[in-house]
């Protein structure tokens, strides 16, 4: 991994409105001279909302901008010399035996990850930027792992420059609702007998980021492995009702793991934030394995399904409702398709689609338990890309 780290030797201060100057001696020189030592002095950014660009859902909170999702973070630009991150773990991050639970964090400087690292401590600083000349810089900050493993919250952001502005917002917004695909489970682990490690997922690598790069789209995923619209997965004869995604859709998200105060199923999502230009459903491959076939159960699956669209339609009135399923199995797709054809007769809302993708081939590889390889997401994503073009006539 690529990673740089310093100790959180940084002048760090906490300002009240904007960015100020940090250690600037006011007795010094000439009124030019002390502009522009305060323009590119050391900043500590104030961690708040208006101060960097949300990716995904985040929260703020005592000075900290908490991330649980996959694909969460915070972006932001500064013309300058140095940027140090850091970044504060969990519970889960100063207990070794919980490594393959630790959360995977991936910094950006200009497009190109700087940082790829396992969050192992309390506390990680990382320098991810230094020049010897002033450069136009864009730091974007994602947590490439799951939510429900662990979390973290970005506690400081230093910089020795200027104009220091959150990212701008892309035109479009497309949010993903799913499981373990979507969150990149084993993605980084081409073997089908493997098993889970945060350590090899990277949402970067998904269909559903690939999607959004495609469009040139900010994103928000809504994802956890092993959940589903009525079970999560299931050894076929018991239902696993507590790990079901649409309880925890209007929430910031779900974590076992504890960070503080920070309980993200005790956080009501503020939907009034940004409204996505899409949405894209890709859930049933867990209940699959609790359906099985079974009339009964297909039927619930449909008919949950259809009260799963009603609630994210109450929540995004504009949004494009796309339901999908098939990367891992196709068995419950007709119910998918189902499930959106009775939603429009019941409520005359004809802004809704479904699509179902090729399921994996060998020829493309297999990753950990059975999962998708990023070859397979590549296919997805342009299946969806296709499909998204159909029903929003974009380009």
């Amino acid at each position: 991994m690529n990673i740089k780290k310093i100790a959180a030797a940084v002048c760090a201060v906490g300002l009240m409105a904007q960015l100020t100057a940090c250690g600037t001696d006011s007795g010094s020189a000439d009124a030019a001279e002390t502009t522009t030592q305060e323009e590119t002095s050391v900043k500590s950014i104030e961690l708040k909302e208006e101060n960097f660009k949300e990716l995904g859902r985040t929260y703020y909170s005592d000075g900290k901008i908490y991330c649980a999702l996959s694909g969460s973070g915070a972006e932001f630009t500064f013309t300058g010399t140095d940027c140090s991150v850091t970044i504060t773990g969990d519970a889960n991050s100063t207990n070794a035996s919980m490594a393959d639970n630790w959360a995977r964090v991936g910094i950006y400087v200009n497009g190109e990850r700087v940082v790829d690292d396992m969050i192992d401590n309390l506390s990680e600083t990382y320098e991810v930027f230094k020049s010897d000349t002033e450069e136009s810089v864009d730091v974007k900050i994602v947590k490439l792992s799951e939510s429900p493993m662990s979390t973290i919250a970005i506690s400081d952001i230093t910089v020795t420059g200027k104009d220091v502005k959150p990212a701008e917002d892309k035109e479009r917004l497309i949010e993903f609702i799913g499981d373990s695909i979507t969150c990149g489970y084993g993605v980084d682990d081409e073997d089908m007998n493997h098993h889970f490690s945060t350590k090899t997922e990277d949402v970067t690598k998904t269909y559903a980021y690939k999607t959004a790069e495609a469009f040139d789209a900010d994103y928000s995923m809504v994802s956890f492995s092993g959940y589903g619209i009525i079970s999560g997965y299931s050894d076929g004869e018991n239902k696993v009702s507590e790990q079901t995604v649409p309880q925890y859709y209007t929430k910031l998200g779900y974590s076992w793991s504890t960070n503080g105060s920070f309980v993200p199923s005790n956080i009501d999502w503020d939907f009034s934030k940004r409204q996505p230009d899409v949405i894209v459903i890709n859930l049933g491959t867990n209940d699959d394995s609790y359906c099985k076939n079974k009339d009964d159960r297909c039927e619930e699956f449909q008919q949950t399904y259809v009260e799963f669209i009603k609630t994210i339609r109450e929540n995004n009135p504009d949004a494009t409702i796309i339901g999908t399923l098939g990367i891992m199995g196709q068995n419950l797709y007709p119910y998918v398709e189902l499930a959106v054809r009775q939603y429009t007769e019941e409520t005359g809302d004809e802004n809704v689609a479904y699509l179902m993708f090729d399921q994996q081939s060998q020829d493309d590889g297999i990753a950990a338990d059975w999962h998708p390889t990023e070859a397979t997401h590549a296919k997805a994503s342009e299946k969806l890309v296709e499909k998204i073009k159909e029903v929003m006539g974009w380009e």
